[in-house]
This record gives C-alpha cells, sequence and structure tokens, in this order.
C-alpha cells in the first residue's frame, strides 16, 4: 500500500472514531481540545520537527535557543487555556492554597533563575512548562472532570496509538531509528526515542486497561459492551507497541500499574482500603533498602533483558554527580544541561544525552536539595488526597493509584518531572481544584420572581466531580 493511501486511510480512521466514538459525552467541552495539543506536542515531537523546519535541537546551540516557531504556539495554547481559565472564573486563591507544596515548588523554580548561568534560557523554559498546570486545569474546571479527563486520554489514545503503526510501517525515517553502533532497529512511532514511545503506551494501556475494569459491572448495556470492545483492542495495541518500543522501564511499569488496578478493585481491598494505602508505600521504602542493599536492581534489570549499569545510567550518574553542583540551590531551573556541563556529558562516552536518567537525580541537579524537598512534599500530598479515593471507593482511585505508582517508579531510570507526557498524566490526578458554580434552576423555577441559588464552594480534583445537572453532586 503506497504511503500516502495509508495516511489517508489512518486519518479516516481517527475521524470515525472521534465521530462514532461509543463513550462520546456531549457534556464535555471543546476547550478539551486545548490539553490533547499540548499533550500530543509533548508526547511526541515540537511542530517544527514534524514539519522538518527544525535543523538544529540535536546540537548544542539548538537545545539552548529551542525553536521561534515552538515559542509562537506553545504562547498560544497558553494564552488560549488561560483564557478558558478566566471565562470560568477559576479561583487562583484557592488552587494555590490547596496546592500548597506545587506553588512552593515551581515558585522556587522561578527564583532559581536568579542564580542560573543561563537566566533567559530558564526564564523562557519556566514560562514554557507554567502551560502544563494551565491546560491541565482545562481538564479540572470542565463542567464534569471525570469526563473531560476520560475524553482526553481517550482522544490521545485514538491519536498517538495507529499513528505509531502507521510511521513504524510506512513511514520508516519517521518512525524508526537505528543503533549507531550496532544498527539495530528501534521504533519510535511519533515519538523521538524507544522510551518516549514506551510512555505513550504505557500511559495509553493504563488507561484503557482501567477504563474496561470500571465499566465492568455494566458490562450487559449495548453501548458499554462497545466501549469495552474498543478498550480490549486499543489495549492489545498498546501492549503489541509496549513490546516493540522494547522499553524496559515502561514494561515493569506497566505490569505494576496493572497489578494496582485489579487490587483496588477486588473486594478484599474494597472493604479494607488501608490495606492497598499502607502496601504502595511499604513497597517504596523497602525498594531501596533492596534495590541498592541487596543488590536486587542488577537482579531485575537481568531479568528484563538489560545489564546491570541501567544500560550505563549508573555511569551517567557518577558523571553528572561529579560535577558539583550547589547541593542547596542547584544551578537553576532546567539549567544544568547547558553549556559547559553539556558540552562534557557529550564530550564523554556516555554520548549526546540531555537528562539524567533519573527524575530525583535531574530535580536535585537542577533545583538542589531545596527543590527536591518540595517535589517530594507535592507527590507526598498527591497520595493523601489520592486515599481518599478508596473509602467510599470510586473508579477513579484505582486509575489514580496506578498513575501515581508508576510516576514515582519511572522516576529511578527516567528523568519525568519536568517537559514529559509521564508528569503531565499524573498532574490530572494529583493537583486539587476549588471551583466556584452556579446550580443550574429547574426550568419551571425560570420565571417571575424566582431566585437561583448562590453559587456553592465545591472542591475539584482527585476528591470529587461536580455534577451540573439539576440532580446535584456525585463523587467520582
Amino acid at each position: 500500500m503506497p504511503p500516502t493511501v495509508a495516511l489517508g486511510l489512518w486519518f479516516v480512521l481517527l475521524l470515525t472514531l472521534l465521530v462514532f466514538d461509543p463513550a462520546k459525552e456531549p457534556k464535555t467541552s471543546l476547550a478539551l481540545w486545548l490539553p490533547i495539543a499540548w499533550m500530543f506536542i509533548v508526547a511526541t515531537r515540537f511542530p517544527t520537527q514534524w514539519m522538518n523546519f527544525a535543523g538544529g535541537l540535536s546540537t548544542l546551540q539548538g537545545l539552548q535557543e529551542g525553536d521561534p516557531m515552538d515559542r509562537m504556539i506553545s504562547a498560544l495554547i497558553i494564552l488560549l487555556a488561560f483564557g478558558v481559565l478566566l471565562s470560568r472564573s477559576f479561583k487562583w486563591g484557592g488552587f494555590i492554597r490547596r496546592n500548597a507544596w506545587l506553588m512552593a515548588y515551581l515558585v522556587f523554580a522561578l527564583v532559581s533563575v536568579v542564580w542560573s548561568d543561563f537566566t533567559l534560557i530558564a526564564l523562557k523554559r519556566w514560562f514554557r512548562d507554567l502551560g502544563h498546570y494551565f491546560v491541565i486545569l482545562v481538564i479540572l474546571t470542565d463542567p464534569d472532570p471525570l469526563l473531560a479527563l476520560r475524553a482526553v486520554f481517550r482522544r490521545l489514545g485514538y491519536l498517538m496509538i495507529p499513528l505509531s503503526f502507521l510511521l513504524a510501517k510506512y513511514y520508516p525515517l519517521q518512525g524508526m531509528q537505528f543503533n549507531p553502533w550496532t544498527g539495530a532497529a528501534m521504533f519510535v512511532g511519533p515519538s523521538t526515542s524507544k522510551n518516549g514511545l514506551g510512555v505513550i503506551c504505557l500511559v495509553a494501556g493504563i488507561y484503557f486497561l482501567w477504563d474496561t475494569v470500571a465499566r465492568w459491572s455494566e458490562r450487559k448495556k449495548s453501548r458499554t459492551k462497545l466501549i469495552i470492545l474498543v478498550n480490549i483492542v486499543f489495549f492489545a495495541l498498546s501492549f503489541r507497541l509496549l513490546l516493540l518500543a522494547n522499553s524496559a522501564t515502561c514494561r515493569v511499569c506497566f505490569g505494576l500499574a496493572c497489578v494496582i488496578i485489579f487490587l483496588a478493585h477486588t473486594r478484599m481491598i474494597q472493604r479494607n482500603p488501608g490495606l492497598l494505602k499502607a502496601m504502595i508505600p511499604l513497597c517504596l521504602c523497602l525498594y531501596p533498602i533492596l534495590a541498592f542493599g541487596l543488590n536486587l536492581n542488577a537482579e531485575m534489570v537481568k531479568a528484563v533483558g538489560r545489564d546491570p549499569t541501567f544500560t550505563e545510567r549508573t555511569e551517567i550518574w557518577q558523571l553528572v554527580l561529579s560535577m558539583h553542583t550547589n547541593p542547596i540551590i542547584g544551578t537553576g531551573y532546567e539549567s544544568f544541561w547547558l553549556g559547559s556541563r553539556l558540552a562534557t556529558v557529550w564530550a564523554s562516552h556516555v554520548g549526546s544525552i540531555a537528562e539524567a536518567h533519573d527524575g530525583y537525580l535531574e530535580v536535585y541537579l537542577n533545583l538542589g536539595v531545596i527543590g527536591l524537598t518540595f517535589l517530594v512534599g507535592f507527590l507526598i500530598s498527591s497520595y493523601l488526597k489520592i486515599c481518599k479515593l478508596l473509602k467510599p471507593f470510586t473508579p477513579l482511585a484505582s486509575f489514580a493509584l496506578a498513575i501515581w505508582t508508576v510516576t514515582l517508579f519511572y522516576n529511578v531510570t527516567e528523568a519525568a518531572f519536568k517537559w514529559h507526557f509521564m508528569w503531565l498524566s499524573f498532574l490530572p490526578v494529583a493537583m486539587t481544584v476549588p471551583w466556584r458554580v452556579r446550580q443550574r434552576a429547574p426550568a419551571a423555577s425560570l420565571v417571575k420572581g424566582s431566585v437561583m441559588e448562590e453559587p456553592a464552594d465545591i472542591r475539584l480534583g482527585p476528591t470529587e466531580v461536580w455534577d451540573p445537572e439539576p440532580s446535584g453532586h456525585q463523587t467520582a
């Protein structure tokens, strides 16, 4: 089949899925296409890379300066998202109070540009990354945040999973890369690396599995049957792509997420949610002891077909730590991989990399112990909020717990607390959003002399979802 014909068929399939999607909900806002566009760019490539205009992103100068067209497109999405929030009368004060650790992290990151060796670049990157939070707030301030969350992840799956197969088969120059030493082919799909494709498959697989399990009790309904059938197809495609991507980290995280989702929906856990709430932190605390004290990491990586150095990651960690950055305040926001430090790393035997392959180490290098403390505080506070969904149990609990746990484990060998699809997938279940909503009055009350109810303060995010219909409030 000619590539252009295959591209046309993919486009028709995408339109068919979006128009005739059995899970489509008319309540969701058109503004959701803003976070979809943003998350697609973060998960795949910058617009200029898609248009083949980017000529220097793999060079030292290109990494530092970026591209003006990419900045313009990012700024446009940010402004539109900010406009949506203004139109919804978003309560910024309440959001800041309920997300104190995240706000402290962002403020410290902004202040850190002062001591960065590349102040202007760090400042531009901070404002660019601020778009993460604006677009996620567009999802969480939707009239029904749970439906909005489902719509965003579903549409992203419809878009990126078939596109990955299309690029790998019919556009190999864009969908595949080749190892410069061995010549082995690597599937990258719409992303720029096999690990990037792995994250796309990981998040899509988690979503379609969770949505299937969450709807399973209603599987006898005709509409739900169609939704589950579509979910199973895309879950299988995501799993197949995950194997082709050959990302060991994503495969391990995917297995972990599946276990959490199934456990959360068992009767034992729903009767005793404290078991799961205690199990996850216990495993996280035991992991460093088993991994580094008993050399479990070496055995695990051998089991998934990797060498004990995590594909030279331990050498990267030693190299970047040997540069002796400021341990308290770091080098400044997103400033470590710039200038002489980046040149030193690229001149070493570890190759042309631009991340520490460890999220916690990455934050430490850029923001020091202070920034890392704020980040850990946000992770802990978000976990406590998510645990509230377990009693009484809500289907969102399993998805939120799976994403939270996977994000923490993923950052052991990859850096994702920044411009990364994993971080964007984590934020919707981690942030808490207050929202002032005016209840809709029944039609019968819209007569002369009737009085609408006063606006009610309702907290949205990972704990509650507001049903805008007159029937009132439901837990998501």
